[in-house]
């Protein structure tokens, strides 16, 4: 079977499509945009207008690829910016529009359930429990499970949000730092009144901070998923690179081969989350995973 699934958060909308058959599983074509859909949505719980515009001009060019790669099933859902916007319609009506399916507004819970179906499925449950982490543009979601979910929560500490709070000046202030540090650090709390982030036996990250901060750690000269895919990154290794970061001017980041240019403005906030988190779980290093919740989504079709 032929599956086609959408994954619209706060920064990025991606697609992936695959051919499933069993437990067999090939990739057909995986692509992503930077449209920044959650511009302003934290301050005014609000779509900007550009952000709608440049977010539908995506899922018109997904919609063609969609239809020229025969997809027989389709599923599309959207994360933390959506479950905060106020006129969220105007989204869910254009893409209702342009794939003939209504985007699912999908829960912090159920992000969470399909994030650690894709990070987990190539691990061997011998290295469980895992403690996934989806760093993502609005929210940041903490699952610990080993087969399957047994705690989740999703908190609001995305690399787009964290930047749009606190970050005024490039390179950000000192105090500007502390203050998210802070922020963070509040929200982490939360995560471990419902979560145990320490009791993990494996921390798998997944989505672009955690893997554009493996590809700084590795020293890659481009962004290679395939080099990535399964690294293991040292918690001092995340704190170097957190603190390069958030020390460069946007055009040194920019400069980076292995910068998507999407991320050079939100990098330094989503990478001193990770870093926080490493502090916060005590875990020694994480394991970085292209596999996240699209590969879930994707297989959630073939049930």
């Amino acid at each position: 079977m032929r599956v086609g699934v959408v994954d619209c958060g706060t920064n990025s909308i991606r697609l992936l499509i695959a051919d499933i058959d069993g437990g067999n599983f090939r990739e057909v074509t995986r692509q992503m945009q930077v449209v920044r859909l959650g511009q302003g949505v934290d301050e005014t719980n609000q779509f900007h207008p550009d952000a709608i515009s440049r977010t539908f001009a995506a899922v018109d060019l997904y919609a063609a690829e969609l239809a020229r790669r025969g997809v027989e099933k389709l599923r599309f859902c959207a994360t933390s910016a959506t479950r905060d916007a106020l006129n969220r319609n105007v989204f869910v009506d254009g893409v209702k529009e342009r794939l003939g399916i209504e985007p699912e507004v999908i829960s912090g819970d159920e992000e969470a359930r399909l994030s650690f179906a894709g990070a987990t499925r190539e691990f061997s449950r011998a290295d469980g429990p895992f403690l996934v982490v989806d760093i993502g543009g609005g929210s940041t979601e903490f699952v610990l499970g080993t087969n399957s979910v047994e705690s989740a929560i999703s908190v609001n500490i995305g690399c787009v949000r964290m930047t749009e709070r606190h970050f005024r000046n490039d390179p950000p202030s000192a105090d500007e730092i502390a203050i998210a540090r802070r922020d963070i650090q509040n929200a982490i709390d939360i995560a471990y009144a419902s979560v145990d982030i320490k009791g993990a036996k494996t921390l798998v990250c997944v989505a672009g901070t955690a893997t554009t901060v493996a590809a700084a750690a590795l020293n890659l000269p481009e962004y290679d998923r395939h080099a990535i895919h399964l690294s293991r990154i040292s918690a001092d290794q995340v704190h170097a690179v957190s603190n390069k970061f958030l020390s460069m001017t946007r055009e040194e980041r920019a400069a980076l081969g292995y910068m998507h240019p999407g991320r050079v403005d939100v990098i330094g906030a989503g990478s001193l989350v990770l870093s926080e988190i490493m502090k916060a779980t005590g875990a020694k290093e994480f394991v970085a995973s292209e596999n996240d919740i699209l590969d879930g989504m994707a297989w959630s079709l073939a049930k």
